[in-house]
């Protein structure tokens, strides 16, 4: 058998231990970008009633495991994911086609996430509260919340399960995962680890991770089930504005990480060496397919000609191919789609004024390989404001740093955001409440490439929620407020008089 990419993954599903039994004569189709191979169509989720039933069971016995207990189960997921670091990488580069360094880069950020929801399984901190009423302790406490529903996307499959379920499992909730439907071998090597670790923690309630596979419709109707008080969704702004409203309509929550339309500030004092570094990485890291990808180039006009001219010799000399291959810094887009979406944008900009500075062709090869692009803008049109999920560049000039700020809140997404500059001035305006108004914002580096440490979301379209490091657990639990009266007495707040 010839190795195909679709091959290669199908022998990592056997090393890591998934079963047999996945495949299906039906079902989705699991496909290489790196040359279209197919490895096979994995059985669809039968059952979701069902699913959510066992998540609701296990919910019921999980809260009631100490949190401490909770974070064991995670400490072994890292341990098993530390494991099978190696393979799961490789399989995030066939399946999502990531080069080789992302592919580890991300199985790294599941593990730094375990690590900090092991720390955070003994910190889950409330308040005490001083109460006007003699003989009275008031607090406040964060409670286990229910079974919570990740939906995530195809271009970091793995690690934003982590972001979730990490947290999630500490916080006393039961995780079912829908992933995307591009990405459904990820996922079941995912949980073939994570099955490892349940196995080594011993009592683990059955249903308390559960995998569905499936499409929209399956991600619609468990969105909708009541049994789910949290939905945590990563995607387009389309899918995002979907499940909001599903999930607003039963009254539930929803957790959003949706579209960004990246921008980076460049000022006349700005290191020029490092911001060609930070702008590759940022706009063709992944085929520009982050949703933290910098979109948008804002440069002063005075620098404008000279750091085009350096980027178009940057981008003409990337390596673009096999991302299995060694010096490769540029993968396949994920399908036909995205190239419809790249070539359709680029002939928009053009009609919108654009120039096309360099890139924008399309390989002779198996799979979807484009050269990454820039065009050169004569204002913030339509396309620039809206985001394509391509390694497309966008750059405009400004003359006014007031304006140019301005120019890069002038968009519907909220996500990441950046300037490079030697002023403390700019910097400190471009953090200010009247500066960014993304969910990131950086200074003298890209807007892609988080560390798990920060509440990681945006603003605006991105749908304002906040996933992995800081305090981003509270969403994933109840808060309580909890009056206890020790004394003899019952006064009753704000002075009230009531005599029975």
């Amino acid at each position: 058998m010839t190795m195909t990419a679709a091959n290669e993954a199908k022998a990592i599903l056997q090393r890591l231990g998934v079963p047999g039994a996945v495949w299906s004569a039906d079902g989705f189709e699991a496909r290489s970008p790196i040359d279209g191979s197919v490895a096979g169509r994995v059985a669809e989720t039968p059952d979701l009633d069902a699913v959510a039933d066992r998540a609701t069971a296990a919910f019921h016995q999980w809260k009631r495991i100490p949190a401490p207990r909770r974070g064991e189960l995670v400490r072994l997921l890292g341990e098993e994911l530390r494991a099978s670091k190696d393979d799961l990488a490789r399989l995030v580069t066939l399946e999502a086609g990531k080069i080789v360094s992302e592919g580890l880069g991300e199985v790294q950020e599941m593990i730094d996430i375990c690590d900090f929801a092991v720390g955070l399984s003994r910190q889950i901190y409330g308040l005490t509260i001083a109460s006007e009423r003699p003989g009275h302790h008031m607090r406040e406490t964060y409670q286990p919340l229910g079974p919570v529903l990740v939906i995530s996307a195809f271009n970091f499959p793995v690690a934003v399960w982590a972001w979730n379920a990490c947290l999630a499992l500490v916080c006393g909730d039961p995780v079912i995962w829908k992933p995307s439907e591009k990405t459904p071998l990820t996922a079941l090597a995912t949980h073939a680890i994570l099955d490892r670790a349940i196995a080594r923690f011993g009592d683990a309630p059955e249903g308390l991770s559960q995998l569905v596979i499936g499409g929209r419709e399956a991600g619609e109707a468990l969105a909708a089930d009541p049994r789910i008080p949290l939905v945590s969704a990563t995607g387009s702004t389309r899918m995002g504005r979907a499940v909001a409203q599903t999930v607003a309509a039963r009254l539930g929550r929803s957790l959003l990480e949706l579209g960004g339309n990246n921008a980076m500030l460049v000022t006349p004092s700005a290191d020029l060496d490092m911001a060609v570094r930070a702008i590759a990485f940022s706009a063709v890291g992944t085929a520009g397919q982050r949703c933290t990808t910098l979109r948008r180039l804002l440069v002063h006009d005075s620098i404008a000609d000279t750091l085009i001219a350096r980027l178009q010799a940057a981008y003409e000399t990337l390596p673009v191919g096999d991302p299995r291959v060694d010096g490769v810094l540029v993968g396949p887009l994920i399908d036909e789609t995205a190239f419809h979406g790249f070539d359709t944008a680029l002939k928009q900009a053009v009609e919108q004024g654009g120039q096309v500075v360099v890139g924008g062709e399309r390989e002779d090869r198996d799979g979807v390989y484009v050269r990454p692009a820039i065009v050169r803008m004569p204002a913030q049109s339509a396309v620039v404001q809206h985001e394509t999920f391509a390694p497309i560049l966008y750059v405009l000039t400004w003359s006014d740093f007031d304006a140019a700020v301005a120019m890069q809140n002038a968009v519907p997404q909220g996500l990441s955001s950046c300037v490079f500059t030697d002023s403390v001035r700019e910097a400190e305006a471009f953090l200010s409440a009247w500066g960014s108004d993304c969910g990131i914002a950086n200074v003298n580096i890209g807007p892609s490439g988080a560390e798990i440490g920060g509440a990681f979301g945006g603003e605006k379209d991105t749908g304002g929620g906040r996933e992995s490091g800081s305090d981003a657990w509270k969403a994933y639990m109840r808060r309580q407020t909890q009056t206890v009266n020790f004394s003899t007495s019952l006064p009753l707040a704000q002075g009230v008089k009531f005599e029975v």
